[in-house]
């Protein structure tokens, strides 16, 4: 009998083991692919977020250095908060490629494994169209014997014998004879069931030679993408690591000239605290001092507080004398309160600055202070009253962008304005 294609083996296994093994390792090159194609990021937007409010509190506390040391300075600190996400990109993209180059190597491994299994089928069922063939013939000799009549003639040899021994002899050879007549006919079936099992063996080994060749080359092109993403990669985190070089480098030479801006903007905040507390800024005295809180200067939102700023860059602690408002440049500007001008004109850091006495509040001498200004609208020794338009809003001096910069001073001294503003800031 011929041997069936779940008896046909390869290495010890029958062909559709195999064939089985094999389409279970292809399927699971093909999930690999897409298993470690994808790289795991974080959430973008929660990421700038962070980064922008860290970038935003360091410009704050970099407004009075020297506009070089700002820039790079800034360009240092955001080039070192991105370099940790862009290493672990680069780590990730590596990973990816290691994983893209195992399962190449996996995918060409199972193509090798499923074209030999494509080879020994295809030998299996040409073997066994051969033996199809043969039994063929075999059965087609009988028919030409017996259409030549080489069967009668035996028949009647067999018939013409002259003994019963030779009868019975003769017989039975024609017995064998029909015996072999039969096997021929069974061998020509079985070997066509034989054939037809093994062809579907070999398609469908051929289909996973495909199915696998298809996989590498998938996977090829992974591996490439993999290396060009992690080539990428590298080249973003050499950017960076050059930039913040390059920064630190403009960042460490403009340390002296920083710290001598941080020191002239105290002495500026001291010489108009000495400018309130003499005789000519003490203002038009008590009955104009305001009972409840002072009007907002102008319109917008608090962008930064009143207190000590520290300088992570220079490691330098200074004071922020007032709230800054961000507002649009141009904007106007209103007195907080009735009063005298007290000071009026530039002043350093300040930029076009106005500063207006409102008389005693409890004790001690009130005065509201608007830097940064864009234009001046009153000048030293006006009287203003509550609401009045003094000036509009600018960039003027150490300033990272247009906004309003206010102040309370009592005896000259800041205070935190946001205890005499409405509480709405509106």
């Amino acid at each position: 009998m011929f041997a069936t294609s779940a008896q046909r083996r390869v290495g010890g296994r029958s062909l559709l083991a195999v064939l089985r093994r094999a389409v279970l390792a292809v399927a699971l090159v093909a999930a690999l692919g897409v298993i470690v194609a994808p790289p795991a990021v974080a959430d973008p937007a929660s990421d700038k977020a962070k980064v922008d409010a860290e970038l935003a509190q360091l410009e704050s506390s970099l407004e009075s250095a020297t506009e070089r040391a700002q820039t790079a300075a800034l360009a240092y600190q955001q080039a070192t908060l991105a370099l940790p996400g862009a290493q672990a990109v680069l780590a990730d993209a590596r990973g990816r490629v290691y994983a893209a180059e195992a399962a190449q190597h996996e995918a060409q491994r199972q193509l090798t494994a499923a074209n030999d299994v494509l080879k020994t089928a295809s030998k299996s069922y040409d073997d066994a169209a051969a033996r199809v063939e043969a039994a063929r013939d075999r059965v087609g000799n009988f028919v030409s014997a017996a259409y030549k009549g080489s069967n009668l003639l035996a028949l009647k040899a067999i018939l013409d014998s002259g003994s019963p021994s030779a009868f019975s002899e003769r017989l039975g050879y024609l017995d064998r004879l029909a015996a072999e007549e039969h096997k021929a006919l069974d061998e020509v079936t079985a070997a066509r069931q034989a054939a037809r099992e093994l062809q579907g063996v070999a398609e469908y080994a051929q289909k996973v030679a495909d199915d696998a060749e298809r996989v590498a080359a998938q996977t090829v092109d992974d591996a490439r993408t993999a290396e060009s993403a992690a080539a990428r990669a590298a080249a973003e985190v050499q950017q960076l690591v050059d930039t913040a070089a390059s920064a630190k480098t403009v960042a460490d030479s403009e340390r002296g000239a920083v710290l001598q801006r941080y020191s002239d903007a105290k002495a500026e905040s001291d010489r108009i605290a000495q400018i309130l507390r003499s005789p000519a800024g003490q203002g038009p005295g008590p009955p104009t001092a305001p009972n409840g809180p002072l009007l907002m200067p102008t319109a917008g939102w608090k962008s930064s507080d009143f207190g000590m700023r520290y300088d992570p860059y220079y490691q330098v602690w200074q004071l922020h004398a007032g709230v800054d408002i961000a507002a649009p440049g141009g904007q106007a500007i209103y007195a907080a309160a009735a009063g005298r001008v007290a000071y009026a004109g530039w002043n350093g850091g300040y930029g076009n600055y106005t500063c207006i006495s409102h008389g005693q509040s409890g004790g001690r001498n009130l005065s509201t202070c608007y830097a940064h200004q864009s234009q001046i609208a009153v000048s030293v020794g006006q009287d203003v009253a509550r609401g009045q338009f003094i000036g509009r809003v600018g960039t003027t001096g150490a300033s990272t962008g247009s906004h309003l910069h206010f102040e309370v001073r009592l005896d000259g001294e800041p205070v935190n304005p946001l205890g005499w503003l409405p509480s709405c800031f509106c």
